[in-house]
């Protein structure tokens, strides 16, 4: 079997082709190569555009049989899948490959080695990189990329690669809870004899009693994945903005039996309050189905980029990969930190993996980026599931099943087909009985990762100024530490990462940092006793320019007093007041503090806030004449 190594991103791969594995597109967009007489059966239905497939090729080898079907006119185009030294997972090549010119090497050099492959130029991303295609008169986009690795001008070159990624589901263990203990747990089963731990939840309902309702109906959480049941009663009134990355459109694909994952996902997150059926963390929230898992560069861009576009506050992907040999590129990293930097309008978009559950001691590559907020599962108990990943990029843990504990409740796509091997409501439900025909036990951190999304949107429904960061930095802040103390380093768990989510003491974080963002506007009475006395100070004229600290702004000039001098001794700088009009009133905003650069101020406003003014910030003098 032909071997060939190329670079990569992570180092070098070595690949070698499947012995009955194809790629074919057809003609005809609107006919599936499955259809095909020539095909004996279809395994993937989308990798990097192409059906993978297997072909009736009898006596002929397998490349003969590939050469005689390219030549058929309802063939668009075939190609060889291959396979990774120590992988099981496919790789098919989309024909585009991304290429990085050492810098100083000008357009028309580059055009010479196009032309050399025979590659058309399809997308150019600055001075020295471009995305380019193979077409019909160029060799294999391996060989192609093999090839230019090698030439002094070319700096990278890697081909795109489309491959499935794992969808983190766990099969739940045991029998069916009827209410949703992952929301509020009271301790119990309410109709089997089961015990729980009391209090082993995310304290969700008590975030909502905070919050006095159930979340922002502006508020859109995008979930990236296969297998949305649109019609679902908890998920049918609430689509926002759906894509197909596949089929680049806006009708998502449904009732295919080997995609069903999306849709117990999506109810986790945000199922609606309906009066049937479940609850979602997040039951007001906008649903924005992305449909299409992909690990292609061109793919994975386009789905972040369309989150960005369309106003996607959270993304959620229970899916990934911790196949060594499919580590993510400098591509890949790059298009999940664009739309953790520039969604929502540069606040970034919050954007979570699960960890996994291959019981490994490291994560999901997607989950491991520093951009990502990753999410392990605990159980009924509080306990870490066995199944679920373990590693320093872990950020916190969220309620699941596993390991003999009690599963939690999901919506179920129509055409799912249940757990194979099972009969009966076995498929569904683990103790065969059933709770209707619209759900099913469901758990892993493919649970566990859209019920800290939806989470993620109580927290922006509480506060929505918050940049992604910040979301990431509260989740971690508020979790609960659960396990043993020694398991925790510096406040960090490899198994359980920051702890357990608390949306209670995330959500009330959030309307805590919201209020300090205010501006302080106190009205004191007039002729307060502490304002009055025989005071001595000068008066300079300050210019209005520079920077300076505001604590706040006050209609009495008697607390001006108090304040100035208080501040003065407290951070010994100079005290600037500004004295305005406003609503027919005089107003003095007090700022501690004169400086001629911003970066010196700011430096003032950390020992400021830690002095108590937790509202202070930065202010432009020019502003304030």
């Amino acid at each position: 079997m032909s071997k060939l190594t190329i670079k990569s991103g992570q180092g070098e791969l070595t690949l070698k082709k499947s012995q009955n594995l194809v790629g074919l597109k057809t003609t005809d967009p609107d006919k599936d190569a499955a259809q095909s007489d020539f095909v004996e059966s279809e395994v993937f239905k989308n990798l990097g555009g192409f059906n993978v497939v297997t072909l009736k090729h009898d006596e002929q080898t397998l490349d003969d049989k590939l050469d005689e079907v390219r030549s058929l006119d309802e063939v668009a185009q075939g190609t060889h899948v291959y396979f990774a030294e120590g992988s099981q997972k496919p790789l098919i090549p989309t024909g585009e490959l991304f290429i990085t010119f050492h810098i100083g090497v000008t357009e028309p050099e580059q055009q010479i080695v196009l032309d050399e492959y025979r590659l058309e130029l399809i997308e150019r991303r600055d001075p020295v990189t471009i995305v380019a295609k193979v077409t019909a008169q160029s060799p294999n986009p391996l060989k192609v990329a093999a090839a230019l690795q090698n030439i002094a001008m070319v700096k990278s070159a890697e081909p795109d690669m489309d491959s499935p990624l794992d969808a983190y589901f766990s099969a739940p263990g045991d029998n069916l809870l009827p209410n949703e203990w992952h929301l509020e747990n009271p301790g119990y089963v309410v109709d089997v004899n089961f015990k729980l731990k009391k209090g082993a939840d995310a304290k969700v309902m008590d975030a909502w009693r905070r919050l006095g309702n159930m979340g922002s109906g502006q508020v859109t959480v995008a979930l990236i994945d296969n297998g949305f049941d649109l019609t679902h009663p908890d998920l049918k009134d609430k689509v926002y903005k759906p894509y197909d990355v596949w089929a680049n459109s806006s009708s998502i694909l449904q009732g295919d039996a080997r995609y069903t994952h999306g849709t117990p996902c999506a109810s986790v997150a945000i199922a609606a309050s309906n009066g049937q059926g479940i609850v979602g963390a997040a039951p007001a929230a906008r649903f924005m189905p992305v449909s299409g898992t992909s690990f292609s560069v061109r793919d994975t861009e386009t789905m972040f980029d369309y989150c960005i576009k369309n106003g996607a506050d959270i993304i959620s992907c229970s899916w990934g990969t911790t196949d060594t040999s499919q580590r993510l590129n400098t591509l890949k990293e790059a298009a999940i930190a664009k739309a953790a930097k520039e969604g929502r309008n540069g606040k970034g978009c919050v954007i979570l993996f699960a960890a996994g559950n291959e019981d490994l001691d490291y994560l999901n590559f997607y989950a491991a980026h520093p951009d990502v907020i990753a999410v392990g599962a605990t159980t009924s108990l509080d306990e870490h599931a066995s199944y679920s990943n373990r590693g320093k990029e872990l950020s916190v843990c969220a309620p699941s099943n596993g390991d003999g504990q009690w599963p939690i409740i999901a919506a179920r796509a129509w055409w799912d087909p249940g757990l194979s091997g099972e009969t009966g409501e076995y498929r569904f439900w683990r103790d065969g009985r059933s709770r209707g025909d619209m759900y099913k036990h469901f758990g892993g951190t493919s649970s566990a990762t859209p019920l800290v999304a939806g989470i993620c949107a109580l927290i922006l429904s509480a506060n929505p100024d918050l940049t992604a960061r910040e979301v990431k930095e509260i989740l971690q802040s508020t979790a609960d530490k659960i396990g043993q103390s020694y398991e925790y380093t510096g406040g960090h768990s490899l198994k359980y990462g920051y702890g357990r989510v608390n949306a209670d003491k995330a959500v009330a974080e959030a309307l805590r940092r919201k209020e300090a963002a205010k501006p302080v506007v106190v009205e004191v009475s007039q002729g307060i006793s502490s304002g009055q006395g025989l005071f001595r100070f000068g008066v300079t004229k300050q210019e209005a320019v520079g920077w300076g600290i505001q604590i706040g702004a006050f209609f009495d000039y008697g607390n001006v007093l108090i304040q100035a001098e208080k501040l003065q001794k407290q951070f010994n700088q100079p005290i600037v007041v500004s004295i305005n009009e406003l609503s027919g009133k005089t107003v003095y905003k007090v700022v501690v503090g004169a400086f001629s650069q911003k970066a010196d101020a700011d430096k003032l406003g950390q020992t400021v806030k830690a002095g108590g003014y937790s509202g202070a910030f930065t202010r432009n003098l020019a502003d304030l004449a």
